[in-house]
């Protein structure tokens, strides 16, 4: 297990370099640091002197890789591709390109709790509403329920997002009154604010993993653990929750695990629709206002975010199934 750990650990951080670098590229190929001041600064119509001063107070004036004009070590230190992706390794993500942009560190702090407050109870919600619904429609198979059920997941997974919103905030908002129609308040009443969201979200996404969880579950109920299981006289929910469940987790925990670096990074439709300040919020802010170094920290986040989860699932896999060994 430690072995597998480090190894997995050690690729992880190659992909990260790798991304990393490619971003870098990618974003200062496109963008010369005086593109990116005049996209700023309001156009073409830019000075020298303001586009220079712009550079010199965001640590874009110095060379892309390489400081022919330093000694030793500040060579390497002393450029951009030092200050604004090595330093992301150290989880210092700098100030942001805009003029009211601020600490790019502060903004994610604060706005990642933002977006965990929605995130994480929807994701929980998620897993056992999805898993419920499945092994309820695997219970009554081949009845009405179950076709009526199944005809239900493919007409929600069928509707996009955008539909739900729109209608949950009409019906829920203005016509019942229920809850805000968006808007954000910290602490307790932050609750009034995330249910409507929270259920939206959770409806939208259960057909498609409802229907998913279900054909797991079809798979497992056809195999001699089961037969056994039915032979000593138990339940069907008995054997449906206790045996079926237990065997499905592997794919389970894919399918979930795949949703977790969404639960920090937070949901950009729901998030702008609602008002939620979070970091969803904050990645379409920054692409309006064409800032890089917030799209290029959050790039940075999100892979970070898919290799820890990625392996953190290769490590429940072991605790779902005793079979299962890593090496």
């Amino acid at each position: 297990m430690l072995g597998f750990t480090v190894r997995r650990l050690a690729y992880g951080a190659l992909i990260l370099l790798g991304v990393n670098l490619a971003t870098f590229i990618l974003f200062f190929t496109v963008n010369t640091p005086d593109d990116m001041a005049r996209l700023n600064l309001g156009g073409r119509r830019v000075t020298a002197e303001a586009i220079e001063k712009w550079k010199v107070e965001r640590g874009y004036d110095k060379p892309l890789y390489f400081n022919a004009a330093k000694e030793g070590g500040e060579q390497l230190t002393e450029t951009i591709f030092w200050e604004r992706s090595v330093s992301l390794f150290a989880l210092d993500f700098g100030r942001a390109d805009s003029e009211s942009g601020g600490d790019i560190g502060h903004e994610v702090a604060s706005r990642m709790w933002v977006s965990l407050q929605m995130a994480l109870p929807l994701f929980i919600l998620q897993v056992i509403a999805s898993s419920a619904f499945a092994l309820l429609l695997v219970m009554f198979r081949h009845s009405r329920l179950d076709f009526w059920g199944v005809v239900a997941c493919v007409l929600m997974l069928s509707i996009s997002a955008l539909f739900y919103i729109i209608v949950g905030q009409y019906l829920f908002s203005r016509v019942l009154k229920l809850a805000p129609i968006s808007g954000y308040a910290p602490g307790l009443d932050a609750v009034k604010f995330l249910v409507l969201p929270i259920a939206l979200s959770l409806l939208a996404r259960l057909g498609g993993e409802a229907r998913l969880y279900r054909a797991m579950f079809l798979e497992e109920i056809g195999k001699d653990y089961v037969r056994t299981a039915r032979a000593k006289g138990l339940a069907e929910w008995t054997v449906l929750s206790r045996h079926v469940l237990r065997n499905a987790l592997i794919p389970i925990i894919t399918s979930a695990g795949g949703y977790l670096p969404y639960v920090f990074l937070g949901s950009l439709v729901f998030e702008s629709f609602f008002g939620l300040p979070g970091l969803g919020a904050y990645v379409i802010e920054a692409i309006g206002k064409q800032d890089f170094a917030i799209v290029r920290t959050m790039v940075f986040l999100g892979s970070l975010l898919y290799i820890a989860t990625y392996i953190l699932i290769d490590i429940a896999y072991s605790w779902a199934d005793p079979r299962v060994r890593l090496a």
